[in-house]
């Protein structure tokens, strides 16, 4: 059992690790699957139905092992929004004294199943509901193209545009962001600042602002063994696979996709419509599945997204104090030193609350890769060369206290922080595009059940 931090860390302490010469907060612990030691677990699949393993060398244990990434750092970085995005839906911040600045685009007014708005156009109106759509939702965070693609409501211009002119001032205000005016992302999106953004999408294209990550959490498997992966299924009706044939149904005469009956089937030139290939009862998802095993690559012979079975795992999180101190923080063009440690102190404040959240909320990655810690996240300081890195321990409710007293030292300083939300209205073209594509979902999917 890992040994418990005595001292919880406060804001002088933060404040001085920021103004100084400290390099960062660093977190490393080990987690467990829920399962016990050696149950398996399924990590993310990349393309081929591959996990992402590689070996890695053990210091501490003088070691190289084969590991597997359980959680990468732009899935720790969603994780992260997703806690604080859940900290303020539930109130839990508000109820603190916190509110962070949020920006959010609204869908609900095109969200009208029973056809009540008699002016809303068909093509604006949602088969499925989409609600509100944040800056710690959106994955490109300010930068996203669902933002970029929204209307300000309080002046009706759009939050980005090409045209200068054109653009709400907030969209203005970003032509002018950099690592040397951060003040304008401070008071709109903090969490770009600290978990990264690129303006790849906004009217420079390319030459968008771009913040590197001062804040970076990863999920590892350590001592991995690939597993295989069965599938089989038994159907209740005993239905035989001789059956058939099912046709394609003609305007879903019997209620249903498929008919038996050639006569309410779909034509085509050479006759009744079958569903998929061959009219098998499996083209409609019924009749049994004669169990398999999982294939295997064939470059290493693994078995492919069968699970694997790992020692422990180990998550590492890094919060870069030298990041946040690139970042300058302009008041009506000057620039103190006050008002820049203040900032940076709310960024740090911010990513050790997220970290603290997270963990609160639980490691279900995905299914079947449900992960314990085996201790409260403990932060090391590592401060100056050679001296031993000071533990701080930091648990939810004590980090949204941390916060929000570096908050007030923000306003203290007279930094901007937009307690209210920006509000956004989606594009009609932005929402045309959602339903045209939800439209194609619901055909797809026919597909899929037919072929």
């Amino acid at each position: 059992m890992a040994k418990t931090a005595t001292k919880t860390l406060d804001y002088q302490t933060l404040q001085a690790a920021v103004a100084g010469a400290a390099a960062a907060f660093r977190y490393r612990g080990k987690l467990q699957p829920a399962g016990g030691p050696g149950d398996k677990v399924f990590p993310p699949t990349y393309a081929g139905a591959v996990y992402a393993t590689e070996k890695r060398w053990l210091p501490d244990e003088k070691r190289e092992v084969d590991c597997v990434l359980l959680d990468s750092v732009q899935s720790q970085a969603n994780r992260l929004e997703e806690a604080l995005q859940d900290a303020i839906d539930t109130g839990r911040l508000a109820d603190a004294g916190v509110r962070l600045p949020q920006i959010e685009v609204d869908f609900s007014e095109f969200w009208d199943p029973e056809h009540k708005n008699k002016q809303l156009k068909d093509d604006l109106r949602l088969l499925e509901p989409v609600g509100k759509v944040s800056a710690l939702q959106a994955p490109h965070r300010i930068a996203d193209a669902i933002l970029r693609d929204s209307i300000v409501v309080e002046d009706g211009k759009p939050f980005r545009a090409r045209d200068v002119a054109a653009e709400s001032k907030y969209g203005q205000k970003l032509r002018r962001v950099s690592y040397n005016d951060a003040t304008v992302l401070f008071e709109l999106c903090p969490t770009a600042l600290l978990l990264g953004m690129w303006d790849s999408t906004g009217p420079k294209g390319g030459l968008g602002a771009k913040f590197e990550r001062a804040l970076v959490s990863e999920i590892v498997g350590i001592n991995a063994t690939p597993g295989v992966k069965g599938s089989s299924r038994i159907d209740p009706l005993a239905i035989q696979r001789s059956a058939g044939p099912l046709y394609v149904a003609d305007n879903d005469g019997n209620g249903l996709e498929w008919t038996l009956d050639e006569k309410s089937a779909k034509k085509e030139k050479k006759g009744p419509l079958l569903m998929g290939k061959d009219g098998r009862p499996s083209e409609a998802n019924h009749g049994n599945i004669a169990p398999s095993l999982s294939e295997k690559d064939r470059q290493s012979g693994a078995p492919l997204a069968g699970g694997v079975t790992i020692e422990y795992a180990t998550q590492s999180i890094v919060l870069s104090l030298p990041a946040l101190r690139r970042l300058k923080f302009p008041i009506d063009g000057v620039v103190t030193q006050e008002a820049n440690v203040a900032a940076r102190s709310v960024l740090a404040a911010l990513g050790l609350c997220a970290s603290a959240l997270a963990q609160e909320a639980g490691y279900n990655l995905r299914s079947r890769c449900l992960l314990w810690p085996e201790a409260p996240i403990q932060w090391q300081l590592l401060d100056r060369p050679g001296a031993d890195a000071e533990e701080y321990a930091l648990e939810a409710d004590a980090a949204i206290e941390l916060l929000k007293k570096a908050i007030d030292g923000a306003r203290k300083a007279k930094l901007p922080w937009r307690e209210e939300p920006l509000l956004l209205r989606p594009a009609d073209d932005l929402v045309k595009l959602v339903v045209k594509s939800q439209q194609l979902a619901i055909r797809q999917g026919a597909d899929e059940g037919e072929g």
